[in-house]
């Protein structure tokens, strides 16, 4: 019997407040430590440093979001964030269509995010809030897509290895990785959302229905994507690829 996929899922600008102090290190840990260590520090410098102008292009925030978005770094450079598991954290909506509350915590690992801020965490992992954007140049680090490639790429190459990973990533998340690297070592599914004349889709809908499908996925393996419907959405495999075409009309 196959071994279940992993998903790769983007992170969400929505997030839940509050938390805890974390009990126990994420996953990545220790591959990623320098990488994030490099992030952070750059983050202080922006913090305490930086001027407004600089601060809302790099937090992509301004007004009463820019300040708790800066409080929220400023815990983070001291080791003070509170921090949620990743499925608590995300609030947006393709976490919204998956419903990860109802999901176990096997399933909830097989969940790979890709963020500007940690890399890559698993669903279960714990997450501070933040605001980051891997699409942002940081000081000396340039583009944080760019940044962050080789280590998330070898990082999933080793922790994947020999399985299947479902590409259901945007493509400012897609971009931190060399999907097309992993040949050899993962099997890679990309999954396409399109509107009816076939055009990239876009907008809450389609967000909702990737939700969906992820969840779908989950529960029942990569053949779900074989029968996949939800509010006329519906979802045709051709080899590693999937198409989910929204509805006419």
């Amino acid at each position: 019997m196959p071994r279940p996929p992993f998903l790769l899922l983007p992170p969400s600008e929505a997030k839940a407040a509050g938390g805890r102090w974390a009990a126990r290190p994420d996953s990545f840990a220790e591959e990623l430590a320098a990488p994030r260590a490099a992030v952070l520090a750059e983050l202080g410098r922006v913090v305490r440093h930086g001027d407004v102008r600089t601060r809302m292009a790099v937090l992509g925030v301004r007004g009463e979001l820019l300040d708790r978005a800066l409080a929220a770094t400023a815990a983070l450079v001291a080791g003070t964030a509170p921090v949620l598991p990743a499925w608590r954290r995300y609030s947006g909506v393709v976490w919204a269509g998956l419903d990860p509350a109802t999901l176990n915590p096997a399933d909830r690992r097989r969940i790979i995010v890709p963020s500007a801020l940690y890399g890559m965490t698993t669903a279960v992992d714990p997450v501070a809030d933040y605001r980051l954007k891997l699409l942002v140049a940081l000081g000396g680090l340039g583009r944080l897509s760019t940044f962050w490639r080789s280590s998330l790429t070898s990082t999933l190459a080793e922790r994947a290895r020999g399985r299947v990973v479902v590409d259901l990533l945007p493509s400012e998340h897609a971009h931190a990785l060399d999907l097309e690297g992993l040949a050899g070592s993962v099997r890679v599914v990309r999954v396409r959302f399109v509107s009816a004349d076939g055009q990239r889709a876009v907008g809450h809908d389609a967000k909702s229905t990737k939700g969906r499908l992820a969840r779908a996925l989950l529960d029942d393996g990569l053949d779900a994507a074989d029968a996949f419907s939800h509010g006329g959405w519906r979802a045709r495999r051709d080899g590693d690829q999937v198409t989910v075409t929204a509805p006419t009309g």
